[in-house]
C-alpha cells in the first residue's frame, strides 16, 4: 500500500460523507443509472466549487456539510456506522448521533480537502446489483498516479451511502472508527456523541 493510501482515501470520505450524504425528492418513478451517475456528477462539481473558492478550510467546513446533506443518505449511513446499538437508540438520542456524526465527517474530512484542489473525478461506469448502483470512477490529484473509486447510492433514497476506494469502503472504516468510541464511552450513544461534538 502507498504513502498515499490514507490522504486518498481521506480526501474521497469527504465526498462520500459530504458527502457522507444526499440525493433528493420522493421515487415515485424508478430511479435510474442515468440518475445515480448524475447524483456523482452534481456531488463532485459542488464540492470542486468548495475547495477553489479560496476560503479557509474553517469556512469551507459548513459548505461541505451543506453538500453532504444534500448528496449522501446520513440517516442511513449514520445508522450503519453507530452499528446494533442504533436499533435500541431512543429517536432523540439517534438523532442527535447523526446530527453530531454528519457534522463530525464534515470537519474531519473537509480539513484534507485542499489535496484535491486541481484534482478531478470522472465517472467511468454504472452498474446495478440488486438495490444499489456502483458508480464506478477514476480520481485524478496533482502529483498523484490515478486510482479507482466507487460512490455506492442506494435506488430507494437516490442518495449515496458508501464510497469504497481502491475497494476499501470507508464506511467500514467509519464503523470500526465509531465502534471503538462508543466502547470508550461506555456503549453510552449520548456520550458517544458529546464526544464527537
Amino acid at each position: 500500500m502507498s504513502n498515499h493510501t490514507f490522504p486518498r482515501r481521506s480526501v474521497l470520505v469527504g465526498l462520500s460523507a459530504v458527502a457522507m450524504t444526499a440525493f433528493v425528492p420522493s421515487r415515485a418513478l424508478a430511479f435510474s443509472a442515468g440518475q445515480a451517475e448524475a447524483l456523482i456528477q452534481k456531488t463532485v462539481a459542488d464540492i470542486n466549487t468548495i475547495i477553489n473558492s479560496g476560503k479557509s478550510e474553517a469556512a469551507m467546513y459548513g459548505d461541505f456539510e451543506r453538500v453532504l446533506t444534500k448528496y449522501a443518505d446520513v440517516p442511513s449511513i449514520a445508522r450503519s456506522a453507530l452499528g446494533p446499538v442504533a436499533r435500541s437508540a431512543s429517536s432523540s438520542d439517534l438523532g442527535a448521533f447523526t446530527k453530531a456524526f454528519q457534522t463530525y465527517l464534515s470537519r474531519k474530512y473537509g480539513s484534507r480537502f485542499r489535496q484535491f484542489i486541481g484534482g478531478r473525478i470522472e465517472v467511468k461506469s454504472t452498474q446495478k446489483a440488486n438495490s444499489i448502483y456502483d458508480v464506478r470512477c477514476v480520481s485524478i490529484l496533482r502529483g498523484e498516479p490515478p486510482f479507482e473509486i466507487s460512490f455506492i447510492v442506494h435506488e430507494a433514497s437516490g442518495r449515496f451511502i458508501d464510497l469504497q476506494i481502491e475497494g476499501i469502503s470507508l464506511l467500514k472504516s467509519e464503523r470500526a472508527e465509531m465502534g471503538a468510541m462508543l466502547d470508550k464511552a461506555g456503549g453510552s450513544v449520548s456520550k458517544l456523541t458529546a464526544a464527537l461534538k
